[in-house]
């Protein structure tokens, strides 16, 4: 099969999907990229529909194949017009995919005895959750909650900044209450990053159960996180920004923790 006009409805529906009432609606998302749609694929996440145009592939050796995919899922081929206008990000190679939209709850996490998670509390731009996706994914983090978000997990940017990486890693999104609720249960300690704290982040015990959780560049943690935090910690600065970007402040603390974490293996 291909689909070679502007107007058919499959490419309406994948259009109208760039918004999130719409997503909402009908439970989807759409990952584009070869390289995304194979972590997709490789972490058990399955398509509904997959829209390949052959003459957009990059050269070399590809990620994925059109054989490979169509064992797993439906693929449809579209001519290049068609595949320009569904796409949503600058230069595509011909692999875009909708997928059922993650639904994951707190109660889907499963962290084991002393695990390192990521809190991030009202995420407003897309790139930069997914930035921390892949930060997370880097640092082996056992899971991410995305508290009271002003940007959803299946943005197409979210999927894009992530380089898929929001398959490989457990992330839910929650409510402050809930999340706090949840970690008190699981007595994992709340390290809260903040210009204010006197505490430097490299002096902070991170070798235990801990929820790393930052908050917007502009206004940091809410006085809710702030009043939960068992240890507040900051980045030192140098310069005369008080802040950095938050994905970067966020894999910095990560590494922090990751490092703590592999001197005290056995042998180490």
């Amino acid at each position: 099969m291909l689909i070679s006009s502007l107007q058919n409805p499959q490419v309406k529906q994948v259009v109208r999907l760039r918004d999130r009432r719409e997503r909402d609606r009908e439970r989807l998302m759409l990952v584009e990229g070869a390289e995304e749609l194979a972590l997709a694929l490789e972490s058990g996440a399955r398509p509904q529909m997959v829209y390949v145009c052959p003459e957009l592939f990059a050269p070399g050796p590809p990620p994925l194949t059109v054989e490979r995919v169509a064992a797993l899922g439906p693929v449809v081929e579209v001519t290049r017009p068609v595949f320009e206008k569904i796409a949503y990000r600058d230069g595509p190679d011909g692999w875009l995919a909708v997928f059922p939209s993650l639904g994951r709850r707190l109660e889907d996490l499963a962290p084991g005895p002393l695990p390192l998670l990521l809190v991030a509390e009202a995420v407003e731009k897309p790139g930069n959750l997914g930035a921390m996706l892949r930060s997370a994914d880097a640092a082996g983090v056992d899971g991410v909650i995305v508290c009271d978000p002003a940007t959803d997990l299946n943005n197409p940017n979210v999927v894009r900044s992530s380089k898929g990486t929001l398959f490989s890693v457990p992330v839910v999104e929650a409510g402050t209450a809930e999340t706090l609720a949840w970690l008190r249960s699981r007595q994992i300690a709340v390290v809260a990053a903040t210009p204010q704290a006197p505490l430097d982040y490299t002096q902070a015990d991170l070798h235990g159960a801990v929820a790393v959780v930052v908050g917007t560049e502009k206004e940091g943690l809410t006085s809710a996180w702030m009043a939960a935090a068992d240890v507040a910690v900051r980045i030192p600065m140098r310069g005369r920004v008080n802040s950095l970007n938050v994905a970067t402040a966020a894999a910095l603390l990560l590494y922090e923790a990751a490092r703590q974490r592999s001197d005290r293996r056995p042998g180490a």
